[in-house]
């Protein structure tokens, strides 16, 4: 703890309260693992905590405001850059030791069933050897029910303030289990809808897929971190039931990445077949569209070639028509010679058209 906690000589607490209306949302003090004291300022959490040496303090804190965690620094040693980080956000997953304290960032999932989607929330945990302070930037994940099922388990919180960052891991890995199961259906869905022929199929591979790689990107890091906590196994003396129940959650990070990876291999595929088979119906309405051309084609053709055949009687015709003097009107042979000229010339285009298959 800081030294900037101590009492002075008249034993009075330093006064850098959390006001009312601000994030905190629960404080609890504990002792061989039950609850003796709930805190509503920051002052009476560190007045309860100096009242025994064995006790640990767990103070939650929702979208807190700079001040707010500044006091909370000033009295707990806090490292300036992990309350900076623990105040923007957007962090990743990690795991950073400063001194005695740890930082832990984490991105909980859950799975809405309305909208067919996957939505993240992020967590900060800052570790000391006798407080812990959560920072939550989500409703997800839901603390006051790891911090209930502790308290349901004296034995469990006795052992300290690892015990609390082992819940806290083990909820937020659990509630990926929903997730991977909500996702899976997607897949399923998709992969039936790929055959459908349905348009917006591949916006939703789209989204699923940027779906999937942001659940890896809040599940992968977690591997790291359980393997850095694994570490100071033996530097921090862990205590070795922790360690088998760290070990179990890392077996269950391991199992839902290994399941993860699949979908995304799983989202490739699919977006494969599904440009094949969107090429295959471009491809099938391109013939379709280029045989339609082609019958039209060969009807106006046949309707080119008819006109042809009926415009040269009809032209020869009309030049007789005409008031001018023809030769072989004074003659006999004269009608009988143009009727001839027309139909030769009529069975003549007939032929040619018959030929070059216009016919």
């Amino acid at each position: 703890m800081a030294p900037s906690r101590d009492l002075s000589q008249d034993g009075a607490i330093p006064t850098r309260p959390l006001a009312r209306g601000t994030s905190l949302v629960d404080s609890g003090v504990y002792e061989d693992g039950v609850r003796v004291a709930s805190p509503r300022d920051l002052a009476s959490t560190v007045a309860a905590l100096e009242q025994r040496g064995d006790r640990i303090a767990w103070m939650g804190l929702y979208r807190p405001a700079r001040p707010e965690l500044d006091a909370l620094a000033q009295e707990f040693g806090l490292h300036e850059l992990a309350v900076e980080d623990a105040v923007l956000a957007h962090q990743r997953p990690k795991l950073e030791r400063y001194g005695d304290t740890l930082f832990v960032v984490l991105r909980a999932a859950r799975y809405d069933d309305e909208h067919e989607e996957v939505e993240f929330g992020e967590l900060h945990l800052f570790i000391g050897p006798d407080f812990v302070i959560t920072v939550r930037h989500a409703e997800s994940p839901d603390l006051s029910a790891v911090r209930k099922r502790l308290e349901a388990d004296p034995e469990l919180l006795a052992r300290g303030t690892d015990a609390v960052l082992y819940a806290i891991l083990d909820a937020v890995v659990d509630g990926f289990g929903p997730v991977v199961r909500g996702l899976g259906v997607d897949i399923d869905e998709i992969e039936a809808q790929v055959f459908t022929g349905d348009p917006e199929v591949s916006r939703r591979i789209y989204e699923l897929s940027q779906e999937v790689v942001d659940f890896l990107r809040a599940v992968t890091p977690l591997q790291t971190i359980l393997a850095g906590l694994a570490g100071g196994y033996e530097k921090y003396g862990v205590d070795e039931e922790l360690q088998r129940s760290l070990r179990d959650v890392a077996d269950h990070v391991t199992l839902t990445t290994e399941r993860v990876e699949t979908y995304r291999t799983q989202l490739r595929d699919i977006l494969a077949v599904n440009s094949i088979l969107v090429g295959q119906r471009q491809n099938e309405e391109i013939k379709a569209m280029t045989a339609a051309s082609y019958a039209q084609g060969e009807e106006v053709k046949k309707i080119s070639s008819w006109a042809a055949i009926l415009f040269t009687p009809s032209l020869i015709s009309g030049i007789y028509g005409m008031n001018l003097r023809i030769p072989e009107e004074d003659t006999a042979w004269g009608y009988p010679f143009a009727l001839a000229l027309m139909l030769v010339l009529s069975v003549g285009l007939y032929v040619a058209f018959k030929r070059r298959g216009w016919l």
